[in-house]
C-alpha cells in the first residue's frame, strides 16, 4: 500500500513538471512571435544558423553539467526550433503576402498538392478558387475547371501530368491575361502546353516543389523555376515565395526531366524493388521486424512512404520522362554487378564498388 501511494505521488509530481514544461514551451512561443515581428520590421532573415548552433551548444554544455543526455536536449530544442521556425515562416508569409484578395485559381486544388498551394495562397491573402472534379460546385468552387473561367491574377495547373498537359494547351487558347504555372513533377510531358502559351504571349511559368504536401517547413526544401519561355513571368512566380524561406533553383526544361530521372525516378524505383522483393520473399513481415537493423529499417521506413503514395503518379514519373530508362537501366546493371561480385566471390570487386560510392557520395558534402 506504501509503494502505491509513493508511486501515486511521483506520478502527480510528473504531472505537474509535465504541465510546466508546456506552461514553458507557451511561453517561449509568445517570445518567437515577438522575435519575428522584429525580424520583419528590420528586414531581419527568419533563420539564424549561427543562433542555432549557439543554442544547440548551450543545451548540450548545460545537459552534461546535469547529468541529463546531451542527445536528448538537442533533440528537444531541434524540435523547439523547428516549431518556431513554422511559425515566423506562416507569420512573414501572411504579413508579407501580397494578395489583397487578389484572385487565384487551382486546377486540382482538391488534391494533395494542390491543397497545398490553395492554402499557401489564401494564407497571403489570395481569394483562392478550387477547380477539381472532387468538389461541388458553388462557393468558389468548380467541378469543371472550364466553368471558372480565366479571369484570375494567378492560375495554377496541379492536375496529374496527362491532363495537366492537355489543360494548358486549352489555357493557350483562351489565353489568360494573369500568371500561369504547373507544378508538374516531369515537364517534356508539358513541352506542347507550355510553348502554346508562350507562343501566344501568356505569361507562363513552370514550377516543380520538391516537398510533399505535408510540409509546413520550407526552410532546407527546393523549389525549381524552370524556363517556360517568359523571364517576366517567371520572376514573377519567384515573387510569390520571396516571403518563405524556401532555396530557388532556376532549370532548363531538358536538365530538369534529365536530372528528375534520378532523383525520384531511380529513388522510386529502388524502393519499389526494395519492397517488391521482400514481398516476394516468401518471408513473414513479422519475422523479419524482429530481426531488423538500423540499416533495414531506415530503409524499410522510405520504401513504406512510397508504397503508401499514389502509385498512378509514380508510373507517369517514370513512363513520361523520355530519360526516364537510363536510370533504370544504371539501377538494373549495378543489381547485377553486385550479384555476379557476391556469386564469384570477389571480395576486392565488392570494396571498390564501395569505396567508388563512398568517393561520389563525399561530393555531396
Amino acid at each position: 500500500m506504501v509503494t502505491m501511494m509513493d508511486l501515486e505521488q511521483l506520478r502527480t509530481s510528473l504531472s505537474d513538471v509535465d504541465r510546466k514544461l508546456i506552461e514553458l514551451v507557451a511561453e517561449r512561443q509568445r517570445i518567437v512571435s515577438d522575435i519575428g515581428q522584429n525580424k520583419r520590421s528590420t528586414g531581419r532573415a527568419t533563420r539564424d544558423y549561427v543562433r542555432e548552433k549557439d543554442v544547440l551548444d548551450r543545451a548540450r554544455s548545460q545537459a552534461s553539467s546535469l547529468d541529463v543526455d546531451p542527445g536528448l536536449a538537442e533533440e528537444i530544442l531541434r524540435s523547439l526550433i523547428r516549431s518556431s521556425l513554422e511559425h515566423q515562416e506562416r507569420d512573414r508569409v501572411a504579413a508579407e503576402g501580397k494578395g489583397d484578395g487578389r484572385r487565384v485559381l487551382v486546377i486540382g486544388g482538391a488534391g494533395k498538392m494542390g491543397g497545398w498551394f490553395t492554402d499557401f495562397f489564401r494564407s497571403q491573402g489570395f481569394t483562392t478558387h478550387i477547380a477539381d472534379p472532387g468538389v461541388n460546385n458553388g462557393d468558389g468552387e468548380f467541378s469543371d475547371w472550364c466553368d471558372a473561367g480565366t479571369d484570375y491574377e494567378v492560375i495554377v495547373v496541379a492536375a496529374p501530368l496527362a491532363e495537366s498537359g492537355r489543360i494548358l494547351e486549352q489555357l493557350a487558347a483562351a489565353q489568360p491575361s494573369g500568371l500561369v504555372f504547373d507544378i508538374g513533377s516531369l515537364k517534356t510531358p508539358l513541352r506542347h502546353g507550355l510553348n502554346a502559351l508562350a507562343q501566344a504571349g501568356c505569361n507562363v511559368a513552370s514550377l516543380h516543389p520538391m516537398y510533399g504536401p505535408d510540409t509546413r517547413l520550407l526552410s532546407g526544401r527546393h523549389l525549381i523555376f524552370v524556363d517556360a519561355g517568359s523571364a517576366g513571368a517567371t520572376a514573377a512566380a519567384k515573387e510569390l515565395f520571396a516571403s518563405t524561406m524556401v532555396e530557388q533553383l532556376d532549370m532548363g526544361l531538358d536538365d530538369h526531366d534529365r536530372l528528375i530521372a534520378y532523383v525520384l525516378g531511380l529513388s522510386h524505383a529502388l524502393n519499389i524493388a526494395f519492397f517488391t522483393a521482400l514481398a516476394e520473399s516468401g518471408e513473414a513481415a513479422p519475422k523479419l521486424a524482429r530481426l531488423s537493423s538500423t540499416t533495414f529499417d531506415a530503409q524499410l521506413l522510405v520504401s513504406a512512404a512510397v508504397a503508401q503514395d499514389n502509385p498512378n503518379l509514380y508510373f507517369e514519373i517514370q513512363n513520361l520522362n523520355e530519360f526516364g530508362l537510363e536510370p533504370l537501366e544504371a539501377l538494373y546493371e549495378a543489381a547485377g554487378r553486385i550479384r555476379k561480385l557476391v556469386a564469384r566471390g570477389d571480395q576486392e570487386g565488392f570494396v571498390q564498388l564501395m569505396e567508388n560510392g563512398r568517393e561520389y557520395l563525399k561530393l555531396r558534402e
